[in-house]
């Protein structure tokens, strides 16, 4: 069926409309789904259509039959996972990048999204008290930039001992010993995984009762290596928020010319807040970073920066060549410093983010999130037997209740059931806890008592 300029806008109009009637509900609607998977493949589901569909009816079709199966993570009270929501200024730039359908990877295919790309870097190294001079790529998500960095380290301790792995591969090439404290994330280990490193080659470090990587520790398990070395690190640990100590982990580093990455997906954002910027001390000294946009910057899925100090050991790791590839002299080709090439403009909502914030914005955001999830954890200490097992230095709260793992299952059940606001489980220590995030720009303290009425009520009722 032929599509005209009509039917484009009022397909365009019509996803506006819905879009506009999903966020001005999100305060009232349960936060948890209403329906499963299967329910929704039994709406949208059905053999490939044999004639194409009238756009706007094809848009109110998915609208209608997706929202049962939405999740109300862009609102106030989703506090799973550490996932914000999206600022206004940032949805509607993304909105903007899909309009504009720019392919972001080559100067010569849009010079308005390798700019953005360049001043967006530059913004978030300054931002994030980062070395000036290094370079950044813009990566889906944390997953991304773990991997990436971890690349740019691959490529850069295996030249130092003297051996190529881009042109070479990993067959016959020296042993690199990666060490990583033992609450270190799951995707540092899919990111050896698929790197060839190996998931289980990983040295897992000992930790403190907060999960931060002891020196101590780093340091025995450093001597008992020999060859190149790949330390991670960790600005925020997933489930206390805690720090490694990133000056003393940088100073075993130092002894031997190991590659100090730092996983700071949500946790380097503290460096924006004077309140909070002590717990990202001595991060400029590591090689590489991962910082994710989506989660406390409020970004739309998906952002996240691969930002490595080596900028040639990036490019050496993700750049791309070809014969009909000519580069622009001069101009950043964002392709070289991802690991894709085909991609969207995703730099452009992480600009308007920024300018829309503002520095002040975006330490008021940090700050702001870290007070509510002070406030969430006095609230829960009336909770008879009810423990807060982590230093609340951050944005994460750990919250044991008396009964053991089945008590705490029940109670994560009824709070997910009663939809007033939606928190998750985590083991911790070999125990089943609560966890409760927060990171989205639209939170208040009313959402926060709100909550924790709820989850005492859901508690008591379990």
């Amino acid at each position: 069926m032929a599509i005209s300029q009509p039917d484009r806008t009022a397909a365009l109009r019509t996803a506006a409309a819905h879009a506009e009637t999903f966020l001005a509900g999100l305060d009232d609607r349960p936060v948890a789904s209403r329906a499963d998977a299967a329910a929704v493949r039994d709406v949208l589901g059905g053999p490939v259509p044999e004639h194409g569909q009238d756009p706007t009816a094809v848009i109110d079709a998915l609208a209608n039959g997706a929202e049962p199966g939405l999740v109300a993570s862009a609102g106030p009270r989703h506090f799973g996972f550490v996932i914000g929501g999206a600022l206004p200024a940032a949805l509607a730039a993304d909105w903007l990048v899909s309009a504009w359908d720019q392919c972001a990877a080559f100067h010569s295919l849009s010079p308005a999204a390798a700019a953005i790309e360049e001043i967006t870097a530059g913004w978030m190294l300054e931002l994030l008290r980062l070395p000036p001079d290094a370079s950044v790529g813009f990566v889906t998500g944390a997953q991304a930039a773990n991997t990436t960095g971890l690349a740019a380290a691959r490529h850069r301790v295996l030249a130092r001992a003297g051996w190529d792995v881009g042109r070479n591969g990993l067959g016959g090439a020296p042993r690199v010993h990666v060490l990583c404290g033992d609450q270190a994330h799951a995707t540092i280990y899919t990111a050896l995984r698929l790197l060839g490193l190996g998931e289980d080659a990983a040295v897992r470090v000992a930790v403190d009762d907060q999960g931060r990587m002891r020196p101590d520790a780093l340091a025995e398990a450093m001597g008992r290596t020999t060859g190149p070395v790949i330390v991670c690190a960790q600005a925020g640990n997933v489930s206390t928020g805690a720090f490694d100590d990133l000056g003393a982990i940088a100073d075993i580093c130092a002894t031997r010319d190991a590659w100090l990455h730092v996983d700071g997906a949500f946790g380097l954002w503290a460096a924006a807040s004077p309140e909070t910027r002590h717990l990202t001390a001595a991060a400029e000294r590591a090689d590489s970073w991962a910082v994710d946009a989506h989660k406390w910057l409020n970004v739309p899925y998906d952002a996240a920066m691969a930002i490595v100090a080596d900028a040639a050991a990036h490019q050496a790791a993700t750049g791309l060549a070809g014969p009909y590839l000519v580069a622009d002299p001069g101009q950043r080709d964002n392709t070289n410093f991802v690991p894709e090439s085909s991609r969207r403009a995703r730099a452009v909502p992480v600009y308007a983010a920024l300018r829309a914030l503002g520095r002040s914005g975006v330490a008021d955001l940090v700050q702001r999130n870290c007070a509510q999830a002070r406030r969430m954890a006095r609230l829960l200490t009336e909770l008879p037997g009810a423990e807060v097992l982590n230093d609340v230095v951050l944005n994460q709260v750990l919250v044991r209740l008396p009964g053991g793992d089945e008590a705490n299952r029940k109670a994560v059940a009824a709070i997910q059931a009663d939809g007033t606001c939606w928190l998750g489980g985590t083991t911790w220590n070999g125990e089943y806890v609560l966890r409760i995030s927060f990171s989205n720009w639209a939170t208040d303290d009313e959402d926060v008592d709100r909550s924790a009425a709820a989850i005492i009520s859901a508690i008591g009722a379990a």
